[in-house]
């Protein structure tokens, strides 16, 4: 909005150029996010706090400690990372981008999802919210109506490509069923966020190192004199989303500020089901989604973990980890929180540096 309002007068006032540049724009989102929080989260939470008695349900077949520390922690944090994340997105963005549109659209999609999840859980006081068929179903739909429009969105061949990282000149091309990859691909990251969201500060630091990755990437991919470069696949138009990404960054440090240990709120499904969704939708926009499962191998990692723990317990009655998501068997291990959450944290960090290495490798 800020942007519409300062375009016409940016020739005759040096201020209002600034409102020309994509990394003003997106520093000021980040801010405008963070400042946002910080203003809100007091009164959110405790409004939070006065509505949900019992906190968050608890698993009891959980670390028994959870059961201790975290019982009474209210949840929906969500909300808060999604109004700042929101509004200050649509303050500094240019309003005639129909991809910002879009991953706006997948975000708040996936979020209005995890907060029926949440409020169900609330209602019943169990962890089990909605049913595990309806809420994929309502993820697939979401995904698909998206991939749909991404693919509408982007010009030439590409629209219907995956891209290879390091193999610069390499598209697979996926045709009609691109729609159907795109929706996987913003489903898998909602989930895999979803179950890293375990330990205070687990997801959210990840989602912002993974924003701040593809802040970087899609400013790169959205500037054709970049692109060409570094060798990379233009795209047009995603020049748009590192505001957005800078508003997610500023957004989550807001969130996490009340999410350190030990946590004040958590974020519960609002939040994971919608930041997995928005760094799914930036991956497919910029077409950088094999990307995506490098610097957020984190989250495929705690994915993987659910995936062989569930596989192999049907088959033989035996587990392979003390207790699944990763995480929690480290809990199990007797390893403390914040270890866990800091080391995973250093993983991410260095997964985050071996994916902006894909961008000069060609």
């Amino acid at each position: 909005m800020l942007y519409d309002l300062a375009r016409p007068f940016a020739n005759q006032f040096i201020l209002f150029n600034l409102f020309r540049y994509i990394t003003f724009r997106s520093g000021a989102a980040c801010l405008t996010a963070l400042v946002v929080s910080f203003i809100l989260g007091p009164p959110l939470i405790r409004w939070l706090k006065s509505k949900q008695t019992n906190g968050q349900p608890i698993r009891d077949d959980g670390p028994e400690r959870h059961l201790i520390e975290k019982k009474g922690t209210p949840t929906m944090g969500g909300v808060l990372i999604l109004f700042a994340l929101t509004i200050s997105t649509l303050l500094w963005v240019d309003l005639r981008n129909a991809y910002v549109w879009a991953v706006i659209f997948v975000t708040l999609g996936y979020g209005a999802l995890g907060f029926a999840d949440d409020y169900r859980k609330l209602s019943r006081q169990n962890h089990k919210g909605i049913s595990p068929r309806a809420k994929l179903l309502a993820q697939m739909l979401i995904g698909l109506v998206a991939g749909v429009w991404l693919m509408l969105l982007t010009k030439g061949e590409l629209a219907t490509s995956l891209t290879i990282p390091v193999f610069k000149d390499v598209l697979i091309p996926l045709g009609i069923m691109f729609p159907l990859f795109a929706m996987l691909v913003m489903l898998g990251a909602s989930n895999a966020v979803n179950l890293t969201d375990g330990l205070d500060g687990l997801a959210i630091v990840p989602t912002i190192i993974c924003a701040g990755v593809f802040a970087l990437i899609a400013y790169l991919v959205g500037n054709r004199i970049f692109a060409d470069y570094l060798q990379l696949n233009p795209v047009p138009g995603v020049g748009e989303l590192p505001v957005f990404c800078g508003a997610l960054i500023g957004a989550g440090l807001g969130f996490l500020w009340f999410n350190a240990p030990p946590a004040a709120v958590f974020m519960g499904d609002t939040g994971s089901l919608a930041l997995g969704g928005a760094l799914g939708a930036v991956a497919v926009a910029t077409k950088h989604e094999i990307v995506l499962m490098i610097t957020g191998g984190l989250f495929v990692v705690e994915t993987v973990s659910v995936i062989i723990q569930v596989f192999w317990y049907k088959r033989t009655k035996r587990r392979i980890f003390l207790m699944a998501p990763l995480h929690h068997h480290f809990e199990k291990k007797g390893w403390s929180e914040p270890t866990i959450v800091i080391r995973f944290w250093i993983i991410s960090m260095i997964l985050a540096l071996v994916g902006l290495a894909t961008l000069k490798i060609r």
